[in-house]
């Protein structure tokens, strides 16, 4: 069997416009901080670097939401290198005890020897046939890896 990667489909879809959207309204929202406005008898002015700020600010956080792009799985013969929103794992078949997608969890999670869970967050449930597709590969590539 060759190397495979598996690569989370619908949170795609959701937060690119979604991190595009949030970067746009701190934008326009920029653009209204202009002049002086009154706060319970104390006067605040907004200069150019305030607006600079939320454009920035915007920006940021649209990254922050991209993040959850990140997430990946590869395997092939000699493991699996897991890549999550934070963080990331490249495990030896040797150390896992079981590739597991529960019926209740929002993605699979890799059981290892030592009783510790790695998630994976690349083939989550909201992705369907997909990351079934993905649990079955990995499965199948650790039952080849324990039956050589």
């Amino acid at each position: 069997m060759t190397a495979v990667l598996y690569r989370p489909k619908k949170i795609r879809w959701v937060a690119g416009p979604l991190a595009a959207g949030v970067a746009l309204l701190f934008i326009v929202l920029s653009f209204g901080l202009s002049g002086s406005a009154g706060f319970q008898n104390s006067k605040a002015s907004f200069q150019r670097g305030d607006q600079l700020a939320m454009i920035g600010l915007g920006i940021l956080l649209g990254l922050g939401i991209l993040l959850f792009c990140r997430p990946r799985v590869a395997a092939d013969e000699a493991g699996v290198r897991v890549r999550n929103v934070i963080g990331g794992y490249d495990l030896p078949w040797s150390v896992i005890r079981a590739v597991r997608f529960d019926r209740n969890s929002a993605w699979a999670h890799l059981e290892l020897e030592n009783d510790d869970q790695v998630p994976v967050h690349a083939l989550q449930a909201v992705d369907k046939d997909y990351a079934l597709d993905g649990v079955r590969t990995l499965r199948a590539l650790h039952q080849a890896a324990q039956d050589a």
